[in-house]
C-alpha cells in the first residue's frame, strides 16, 4: 500500500500523512458536496510526533503515508487535538500499530479519550501553553475549547512557524492539490464559508476571543494546517479574515427566501416577494428545500440580513422539509437577522404561525405580519407579497444606514 499512498512534504520538518474521503456527502446533516479530507500530520525532529490520526476506516491509508517518512513505530509521540471520531476514530489502531510513548491531549480531551475509546493506557493532559520538546523542536499547546468541541485545542510548530489548527480554518473538500494556492479562490471562500456556518456559526463570540488570544501570544504564523481541506501556506491572513468578518457578523444586502410548496401556491408567493425584495433593491438568494439543503441555506444566511420562510400547511403544521431547515438553523444561532413568514393553506392554516413563534424564539426580528393565502393566490394576495418583500428591503436598507456607510453589521 506504501506505494500507492505516499506523505506530502508540507515544511522541512512536517508531512501530510491524512486521506482523502471522495465519496462522503453527508457529515451529521452537513451535505459536503465535494467530499472531505481527514488530515494527519507528521512532525519529524530528533523525536517524532504524529498530530491526529483519521477516521477508523482510513487507517490503513494513514499508516502508508508514514511509512514513506519513517517507519511507524520510530513514532515516539501521539497527539490528539480533537477527539471527533473524524480526527480520533483511527487513533485505537495507530495506538496498537506504533505503541507511542507517550499520548497527549488536553485536559477534556483526556477525559473524552478515555470515554470513547477506554483505551487501557495513560493519555497525558497537556494546559493551554505548555510545550513538548521533540529534540531540536518545540510543540506548543493552544487550547480552543469550544471550537467546537470542549477538548479542541491547536498546535504550534515554532522553528516552521506553522498552526496545526485542527478545524480551525478548515473546510470539507476533497482535491489531489494539498495547497491552498493550487485550488480555486471561489471554491475555497465556498468551501470555508459553508464550514464556518455550519459548524461554527454557533461559536462566533468564541471564535473573536480565540482570534485575540493567538493575537496576544504573538507568535508568526507562516502556514496554517487545517484537519479538513487544503493547507495555507501562502495568504494565511486570508482565512483569519475571513473568520474575523464572521466572527463579527459582517453582512450584506441579501435576504434569504428559504420554502417548500405542495401545489405551487407557495412558490409562485415566494417568487412575488422576492420580486419585491430586488425591486426594493435588496438581494433575494431564492432557496426552495426541494432544490436546496439546509446546509446551504445555513451558507447564504452567513452574510444575510434577513430570513424569509415559507411553507404550506400540512397535517395542521409546518411542511416536513420546512421544519427540518428552520430547526437546523435554529441551533446555528445566527444573528441580527429581520425576517418574515408566508403561506398558502387549505383550511386550517397554522404553519406561518408556528413559523413565526420559531423565528421569535430565533430572536429573529419580524417585518409586519405573516402572509397567509388560501389554496391558490390571486392578484391581490401576490400584490401583498410584493410589497412585504419591498418592506423587507426597505428595512434592511434601513439597518445598512444605520450601521453607517460600510454596510456591515457589527463592523468596526
Amino acid at each position: 500500500m506504501a506505494d500507492s499512498f505516499r506523505a506530502v512534504k508540507v515544511t522541512d520538518h512536517v508531512y501530510w500523512v491524512g486521506a482523502i474521503d471522495w465519496g462522503i456527502r453527508d457529515f451529521h446533516g452537513y451535505a459536503t458536496h465535494r467530499g472531505s479530507t481527514y488530515n494527519a500530520y507528521l512532525v519529524v525532529g530528533e523525536k517524532t510526533a504524529l498530530i491526529d490520526t483519521v477516521k477508523a476506516p482510513f487507517v490503513e491509508e494513514l499508516l502508508a503515508r508514514i511509512g514513506t517518512v519513517v517507519p511507524p513505530e520510530r513514532i515516539d509521540y501521539v497527539v490528539s487535538n480533537h477527539a471527533e471520531m473524524d480526527h480520533s476514530g483511527g487513533l485505537p489502531a495507530v495506538i496498537a500499530a506504533i505503541r507511542p510513548e507517550q499520548v497527549f491531549a488536553s485536559t477534556m480531551g483526556v477525559k473524552a479519550l478515555r470515554e470513547h475509546f477506554r483505551l487501557g493506557r495513560e493519555v497525558t493532559a497537556m494546559k493551554d501553553g505548555e510545550s513538548l520538546r521533540l529534540g531540536n523542536l518545540t510543540l506548543s499547546f493552544v487550547e480552543a475549547r469550544m471550537l467546537h468541541w470542549p477538548d479542541s485545542m491547536m498546535t504550534y510548530l515554532a522553528e516552521d512557524k506553522t498552526l496545526l489548527s485542527n478545524d480551525a480554518f478548515g473546510m470539507h473538500l476533497a482535491s489531489s492539490e494539498r495547497f491552498a494556492d493550487e485550488i480555486e479562490d471561489g471554491v475555497l471562500a465556498e468551501e470555508a464559508a459553508k464550514y464556518y456556518a455550519n459548524i461554527l456559526l454557533p461559536l462566533s463570540p468564541l471564535v473573536g476571543r480565540l482570534l485575540e488570544k493567538v493575537g496576544k501570544l504573538g507568535i508568526e504564523i507562516e502556514m496554517i494546517a487545517p484537519s479538513h481541506g487544503p493547507i495555507w501556506r501562502r495568504e494565511v491572513e486570508k482565512p483569519v479574515g475571513w473568520y474575523a468578518k464572521w466572527a463579527a457578523g459582517e453582512t450584506s444586502n441579501k435576504a434569504v427566501v428559504m420554502y417548500d410548496t405542495m401545489w405551487q401556491s407557495t412558490a409562485t408567493m415566494a417568487r412575488a416577494i422576492a420580486e419585491g425584495i430586488a425591486a426594493g433593491g435588496a438581494s433575494a438568494k431564492m432557496m426552495p428545500l426541494r432544490a436546496a439543503h439546509r446546509s446551504d441555506v445555513a451558507t447564504e444566511l452567513l452574510d444575510a440580513g434577513a430570513l424569509v420562510i415559507g411553507s404550506p400547511t400540512l397535517n395542521n403544521g409546518v411542511f416536513p422539509t420546512v421544519a427540518d431547515a428552520l430547526s437546523y438553523l435554529k441551533g446555528l444561532k445566527p444573528r441580527g437577522l429581520i425576517g418574515a413568514a408566508f403561506g398558502s393553506y387549505g383550511w386550517s392554516g397554522e404553519a406561518v404561525g408556528q413559523i413565526e413563534e420559531a423565528m421569535e424564539a430565533m430572536k429573529v426580528e419580524l417585518v409586519g405580519e405573516g402572509i397567509k393565502v388560501k389554496y391558490v393566490p390571486d392578484e391581490e394576495s401576490l400584490s401583498r407579497c410584493l410589497s412585504a418583500g419591498r418592506g423587507i428591503a426597505e428595512r434592511l436598507s434601513a439597518k445598512a444606514q444605520g450601521r453607517g456607510d460600510s454596510g456591515l453589521r457589527g463592523a468596526g
